[in-house]
Parts: C-alpha cells; sequence; structure tokens
C-alpha cells in the first residue's frame, strides 16, 4: 500500500485516468461517475462502521429491556450517517457475477440510496450503462484499495484530489465548480466561520463549505454548529455541490438559479436578519447582466448599478447586501475590480465609507487551473463597521497611540492590505498553491491586526516570529499595510495592495540568482501585459457604448 495519502491520491488517480485515455468518454462524460463511485465507496464505509456500532451497543444492552431494531434506516439517519440498502453494498458490486451487467447494478445502487436518504433525491448520477462492463469492474477494484484503517478524512480528500484533477482536465468549465483548496482554506482561516448561517452564492462544489468545517474540527475537535445555503447556476454542478457535501457528512440547502435575478435560500425561522458569513469565487468580468430585471433591488444592491457592463460590482453588493449586522464576507474577485473607474469607482467608494471593508490580500499569478491571471481577495466585516457606518471615514484610530499596540488596529477606519504575490509554493510549471504553513502565516497577520494571538500548528511559528518578532502587529514593507480610509481616498478609492504595501528592502546577497529574478521579472511583465490587455478592451468597450447612446 502507498506509505501516505498523497501517495494513494496519485496512485488512484494515475489508474482512473488510463482508464479514461483508453476509452471513448471525454472528461466531462467520465467525472461525475468517478466521482460517484467515490461517493459510493465512502459512504459504504460510514454504514458499515455505523453498523458495527450499532449491533455492539445492542449486544450491551440487557436481555429483559424490550429492544428496538438497532439497523433501522431512522437510526443511521438520526446519526448522520446515509442508509444503504443492500443492492447499494460496494462489496457487493464488486463481486458481481462476470454476466451481470455492471452499470445498471451500479444506476440501482444510485436509485436505493435516493430512495432512503431525501437530500440526495436525483442527485447521483445514474448514467453507468455507457461504461463498458470491463471499465466499471476495474474502476470498482481501483477505489476498493482504499484501506479502511487510514486515520483522518481519507475518502473527502480523494474525491477532493479528484475534483481538482478533473477541473485541470474539463478547462474553463473546471473553473467553473472548483476553486483551487489553498485559495479556499485562506478565506476560511480570515473570516473564521465557527458557528452561524453561511451562503455562497456561487457554491461550485462546494468547496467553501467542506473547508468551513475542517477549520472547525481543527480548532475545536468537532463539527460547527453552522448551516450551510447556496446558490448555483449549472444544474449538474448543483448536484457535484451536494454529493461533495455527502462524503463529508454535511449537508445544505443548494438550489440552481442565478444569483443575480434570484435571491439566495434563507432560513425559514423566524426573525432572519442575514447571513453569518458568505463566502464565493464568483465568475470574474461577466457582461451581458440583464440590469433592468434589477436595477429596483436596492436590498441586494444598495450602492448602485454600475454603468458598465462589468458584473463585479453585482457581485460584491450582493456579497455585503447577504450579511447581518455582525457578518463577514471573503471572496475572489479579478485585481481589475480593485481599481476600476467611474461607476464602479463610486460604487467601492459608498462601501469604502461604510466601515465594512476589512481586508484585502493580493494573490499572484498561476493559482488557478483556468486563468494565469493574479486576483485580490477581499474581506468585508459589518461587525466592525456598525460603530462608524456611513461616517466611517471620519473615524480615526490611534494606530500609534497609547493603547494601540496589542489591542488590534482593526476598525471602520483602517483597512489591511496584505501582498502576498510572493507567497507560493510551485507544484509544477504552470500551477501554484499555498502550504498550510504559509495559508496560516498571511492569517496570522489578519490575526495581529484583529489584536489576537498567532497560530503555529500548521508550521508558522518561524515567518511569524521573523516578521512579526514582538508578537504584535506592525506594518512590514513588501507584505502588510495598515491604511485609513483618508489615505485610501488620497489614492482615488484604490484597494490595491500595491499601492500601500511598497517594496521590501533588499538585502544584500552574495548568492543573488541573476536567472531567476530575471524570470520574476519575466512574470511580472507577463501579469501587467495581460492586465493591459484587459484594460484596452475594456476601454474600447465603453467607447463603443458611449458613441452608441450619441
Amino acid at each position: 500500500m502507498p506509505s501516505n495519502n498523497a501517495e494513494l491520491e496519485k496512485n488512484l488517480w494515475d489508474a482512473a485516468d488510463e482508464l479514461r485515455a483508453n476509452s471513448r468518454l471525454r472528461a466531462a462524460d467520465y467525472s461525475i461517475p468517478v466521482l460517484g463511485l467515490i461517493f459510493l465507496k465512502y459512504a459504504d464505509h460510514r454504514f458499515a462502521h455505523a453498523t458495527e456500532q450499532f449491533l455492539a451497543g445492542a449486544e450491551q444492552s440487557t436481555s429483559r429491556r424490550r429492544r428496538r431494531d438497532p439497523l433501522s434506516p431512522d437510526r443511521y439517519k438520526a446519526a448522520g450517517v446515509l442508509y444503504l440498502p443492500d443492492e447499494a453494498r460496494y462489496q457487493r458490486l464488486v463481486e458481481l457475477p462476470e454476466g451481470e451487467h455492471v452499470g445498471c447494478a451500479i444506476n440501482d445502487a444510485m436509485k436505493g440510496i435516493e430512495a432512503y436518504n431525501e437530500t440526495l433525491k436525483d442527485v447521483l448520477p445514474k448514467t453507468y450503462v455507457r461504461f463498458e462492463n470491463a471499465t466499471l469492474r476495474e474502476l470498482l477494484r481501483i477505489f476498493n484499495r482504499v484501506p479502511m484503517d487510514i486515520e483522518g478524512d481519507v475518502f473527502g480528500r480523494i474525491y477532493e484530489y479528484f475534483l481538482g484533477k478533473f477541473a485541470m482536465a474539463e478547462g474553463q468549465r473546471g473553473g467553473e465548480f472548483f476553486t483551487p483548496t489553498s485559495i479556499v482554506r485562506l478565506i476560511v482561516e480570515v473570516i473564521e466561520p465557527f458557528q452561524g448561517y453561511l451562503l455562497d452564492p456561487a457554491a461550485g462544489s462546494g468547496g467553501m463549505f467542506v473547508q468551513s468545517d475542517r477549520f472547525v474540527r481543527r480548532h475545536q475537535g468537532r463539527a460547527g454548529d453552522f448551516s450551510v445555503y447556496g446558490r448555483e447556476r449549472v444544474n449538474d454542478t448543483v448536484r457535484l455541490c451536494k454529493m461533495n457535501l455527502a462524503v463529508h457528512g454535511l449537508e445544505g440547502d443548494i438550489r440552481q438559479g442565478n444569483s443575480y435575478y434570484d435571491p439566495a435560500p434563507t432560513p425559514p425561522q423566524q426573525g432572519f436578519a442575514g447571513f453569518d458569513f458568505v463566502m464565493a469565487n464568483p465568475p470574474f468580468n461577466v457582461n451581458r447582466v440583464d440590469k433592468d430585471r434589477i436595477k429596483n433591488e436596492r436590498a441586494r444592491y444598495p450602492f448602485g448599478m454600475p454603468s458598465v457592463d462589468n458584473a463585479n460590482y453585482l457581485w460584491i453588493q450582493l456579497f455585503y447586501s447577504a450579511l447581518n449586522e455582525s457578518g463577514r464576507a471573503g471572496f475572489v474577485m479579478a485585481n481589475s475590480a480593485a481599481d476600476a473607474r467611474g461607476s464602479e469607482l463610486e460604487v467601492r467608494r459608498r462601501l469604502i465609507q461604510t466601515g465594512a471593508v476589512d481586508v484585502m490580500i493580493a494573490v499572484g499569478s498561476n493559482f488557478f487551473y483556468t486563468v494565469t491571471l493574479p486576483c485580490t481577495l477581499w474581506f468585508l466585516d459589518r461587525g466592525k463597521a456598525s460603530v462608524g457606518g456611513e461616517g466611517a471615514a471620519q473615524f480615526k484610530l490611534p494606530l500609534d497611540g497609547p493603547g494601540a499596540v496589542g489591542q488590534g488596529l482593526s476598525g471602520p477606519g483602517t483597512v489591511l492590505f496584505i501582498d502576498a504575490r510572493r507567497i507560493y509554493t510551485q507544484v509544477d510549471r504552470a500551477h501554484r498553491e499555498f502550504t498550510p504553513a504559509q495559508i496560516e502565516f498571511i492569517a496570522n497577520v489578519v490575526r495581529l491586526y484583529r489584536g489576537r494571538e498567532v497560530e503555529t500548528g500548521q508550521g508558522s511559528g518561524e515567518m511569524s516570529a521573523e516578521h512579526f518578532p514582538e508578537g504584535v502587529y506592525r506594518d512590514v514593507p513588501g507584505l502588510c499595510k495598515v491604511a485609513t480610509v483618508d489615505e485610501i481616498e488620497s489614492q482615488g478609492w484604490s484597494l490595491n495592495p500595491g499601492r500601500y504595501v511598497g517594496v521590501a528592502e533588499r538585502e544584500e546577497d552574495d548568492d543573488f540568482d541573476f536567472a531567476e529574478r530575471l524570470t520574476e521579472l519575466h512574470e511580472e511583465l507577463e501579469v501587467l501585459n495581460a492586465e493591459a490587455h484587459e484594460l484596452e478592451a475594456r476601454i474600447a468597450e465603453n467607447v463603443s457604448q458611449l458613441l452608441g447612446n450619441l
């Protein structure tokens, strides 16, 4: 057996992908059925474990006491485990006789699971008759290799690994349903969704919810007391999201719809005043949104309609308006949104003046599978804005006065800017990611800004001590800067971290690598060129629109 989970994931993927390569199926045809088999194997694993516990508990009860059926479907449901009828047991499928149609048997297994588990109705894939018998038998054997005694959420991580691989294989559509895990983890670490109501209006495959659950388990040792809500445009992706939640033992109200026009699903309880947390990776720079349909929805778009044909600031307003008065949001956004001019600048100014903009993090290029451009992570906190309101621009925090050190600098009059473009680990020639230690370090900058202690459980202790030796926040050139709203106004209301953070002092280095530095400069030039082309296209589109209105 492989010596670690990473090797196990790779071996399983290599075996499964070899079957795909030798078939007539495209990645898009292959991905959901394969993920369905991983789901089935995991559901069977949890069902078998629960069965053992129920039977052991029944044996320990006194014989004189009348026992209820320890294996009733309701017992499994109460334990948060999917009930599996006999036809859905994984080993039965592995051991099907040679002459039996495997595709039909797997379809029947999926139907049986849905019949006993209402939350999965019409969700599981039932297209296995398209596969050849030999291919399905081999896939069943491949996933049967996963040992039952590995600690941790092994199946969940295998499922996540396959999601990422399929996202890479499917190109542009892959970016619609999968956000790189390290980006999601960073968002979760900053907004800290311990409990409450969580919303993702661009839910994709549900990675934000899964990572929120892992964050809470890592910090509290138990599942979080939160409820999950989501909206997703593509119905196949809604199904993928529900499967992903089920693989991780989660449930959620995930609905198909277009978030521009369709309000988010909300809890049925009386007095619901908004979500505690909003997390999302919306599509960038979407055009042709029908603004006539939404122009009067001031509750959802409180800062008005931008005149440009670009939906970035529609998304930003949706995230802001979905929060309750103490809610936090974290989302991915195109770099251009931080400096957008015209009507978008006016929306941004009004947003900043509420005091809700909390943290801005610049992320380098090549973190996503479908685009090479860098991005910016935006974080809103309406809780800190509540003491400022519309007049928050006049709020002055004593940045270097008595009581500021050790008490945090976060307030309605400040924004923390972090430039993380030079923090990354190269995965391969075309892709980068944050390691757990790097995620923890960046989140530690935010914790210090909020007056909190750093965390070092993921290995960030050395980095944190190097940049913040006193254990309190300080501005670090090239890394982070706390700016007041007055400073932001002087920069034309820009939220681009590079305008504030500056450049780190370069130490004398006898081992200076010219080739490495030249490569870095070339990458920066490529990014700037790409951004310039994007701006040129937007300018041309705006000029064309202006001339058409004359």
